[in-house]
């Protein structure tokens, strides 16, 4: 990037820099909301979630390096509150698949988050001609859609079925 970057690459950087700290506080959380789910798939699927957040971190560390930048230094204000509502939900007394519909809720509104963070940093790296950057953001988009639809599927699947009828 150039020396005087322009609103837009500041914005960029920006963004960039906050989808780093979410990433982070996500790779934290995620243990944590994996041991307290009860329904295997659940538990699966957040472990398997950890994997995939693991590469998004690294695609995010290519793009800073593309554009010879730091991702460091800001904390992600938004990703800090959803993770404390989750674990809000698990410190309260549910039953399991009222605790697991829960986490499902807590996990879908961190993945809305990023959905709407990455197709935003996704469409000003475009605008901005970093075409390298932008493919990358798309990826990891693409992957919190799936995220976001595997979620749908289990709590409209299992979790929210047993919930009612417990």
């Amino acid at each position: 990037m150039a020396e005087e970057m322009n609103p837009l690459e500041e914005l960029l950087v920006d963004e960039l820099k906050d989808l780093y700290s979410a990433e982070n506080q996500i790779i934290k959380a995620l243990p944590k909301m994996a041991k307290a789910a009860s329904a295997p798939e659940l538990r699966r699927a957040f472990e398997r979630h950890l994997e995939e957040t693991r590469r998004q971190v690294d695609r995010l560390e290519q793009i800073a390096e593309s554009l010879d930048i730091r991702l460091t230094g800001k904390k992600c204000k938004g990703m800090e509150g959803l993770i404390e509502e989750g674990k809000e939900i698990m410190a309260e007394d549910l039953e399991e698949n009222a605790l697991d519909a829960g986490l499902i809720g807590a996990a879908q509104k961190v993945e809305h988050y990023e959905i709407a963070a990455y197709g935003t940093a996704r469409a000003h790296a475009a605008m901005l001609g970093y075409n390298k950057a932008a493919k990358l953001l798309q990826q990891t988009l693409d992957e919190e859609g799936a995220t976001d639809k595997k979620l749908t599927a289990l709590a409209e699947s299992v979790i929210n079925v047993e919930a009612v009828h417990a």
